[in-house]
């Protein structure tokens, strides 16, 4: 008999085994763990420190670990449990003599996933520091302090955006502290100026287009939540039956950007939609689950369908499913609903990210005659 410990999601880890007293009594024991009687499991958090004294409280059990978690949780690597590899694995790597290797990324990742960052984040910094590696293997004899403004100038130079190269720094400085110890170092992380782009925005006649278009009742009732609530893709495909509470029009959004929850308008038009959906494809978990019912729609897959509907649709603007977002707000504000109220729909949590929509909202700006009409009216008379 042995123990089975594997993924339940990015938080937390499942422990499986058949019945044993001395097993279930430590379990019982085991700090922020619980019992799930009808999956027959234990839920541990998946951090270092749970992840540690797990392998220390049943350090004289064979334990089966699955092939995914062996992949990202060095702690859990094939002979994690020889002391030798252990002490190997908690220092720190050498930057100077390392590679952009599994191994590294292993670290990386896992002292993401202890820290509660997302899957998108963790991708992200794992691709940055990747990149970053190519560039230091031809650059190994610049010194601390050229290597991150040189390294900035080399991304600026190939004309990515600002926004990219100071994600970038962030993932690179993370991976300095954190994985190879170099707090102290003196890096000069050099970060270009945050650029001002305004969202693009549909306007509400556009809306209706693009919804009209959409006959699918399943990306139907996606885009009239993304649109009457505000949300992110990311937030609407996570969505869950229990999330929504259709008698007080409300969408309970559980640990969107940022890690925060949330609680955000339904509107009547899309209650309707949403109860046509129901009805026809009776959702059990996920409120839009994917081909295996398991887990929820993709964000991908929402995406190409709002790119067919915006072809469909004939609107020539560049937008893309994030656009809806950007559009419930400035049309929020365009009514006259108090800024604050909209940031905490959107879920920002500083007002400046919010102001943006000040700038693309344009019902007060349309009652402003422009000099070139006042002059050619003035011309005709």
């Amino acid at each position: 008999m042995e123990i089975w410990l594997g993924k339940r999601n990015e938080r937390e880890l499942v422990v499986r085994f058949g019945y044993h007293v001395e097993w279930w009594n430590r379990m019982v024991r085991f700090g922020g763990s619980r019992w799930l009687p009808k999956e027959r499991v234990w839920i541990i958090p998946y951090t270092m420190q749970q992840v540690e004294r797990f392998i220390d409280l049943f350090r004289d059990v064979e334990v089966g670990v699955s092939q995914d978690l062996q992949a990202e949780c060095y702690l859990l690597s094939p002979n994690s449990r020889n002391k030798e590899v252990m002490d190997e694995d908690h220092r720190k790597v050498d930057l100077e003599n390392s590679h952009w290797s599994s191994y590294v990324e292993s670290k990386l990742i896992f002292e993401l996933k202890v820290r509660g960052y997302s899957m998108r984040t963790i991708r992200a910094y794992c691709g940055h520091v990747e990149r970053f590696y190519r560039y230091y293997e031809q650059n190994r004899k610049l010194s601390s302090l050229d290597l991150m403004p040189s390294y900035s100038h080399h991304l600026l130079s190939d004309e990515l955006s600002h926004s990219y190269v100071n994600q970038a720094i962030s993932a690179i400085k993370f991976y300095l502290d954190k994985v190879c110890g170099m707090q102290g170092e003196s890096f000069p992380y050099v970060r270009p100026k945050k650029e001002q782009k305004l969202p693009n925005v549909l306007g509400q006649n556009e809306v209706l287009r693009l919804l009209s278009v959409v006959e699918n009742r399943k990306h139907r009732a996606i885009f009239y939540i993304i649109y009457s609530s505000g949300l992110r893709v990311g937030e609407v495909v996570r969505l869950k039956v229990a999330d929504m509470d259709r008698e007080r029009k409300t969408l309970h959004i559980r640990q969107g950007k940022g890690k925060k929850d949330r609680i955000t308008i339904l509107s009547d038009a899309a209650v309707e939609v949403i109860n046509q959906y129901i009805l026809m494809y009776k959702p059990e978990v996920w409120l839009f689950p994917g081909q295996d019912s398991k887990g929820h729609l993709t964000e991908r897959t929402v995406q190409k369908v709002f790119e067919q509907a915006v072809k469909a649709s004939k609107i020539d603007k560049a937008v893309s499913v994030h656009s809806l977002r950007h559009s419930f707000a400035t049309h929020l504000l365009e009514e006259g609903i108090d800024i604050r109220y909209i940031q905490e729909l959107l879920g920002h949590r500083s007002i400046q990210t919010t102001e943006i929509y000040t700038h693309v909202a344009v019902k007060d700006v349309r009652k402003i005659v422009s000099p070139l009409d006042r002059i050619m009216k003035k011309q005709d008379n």
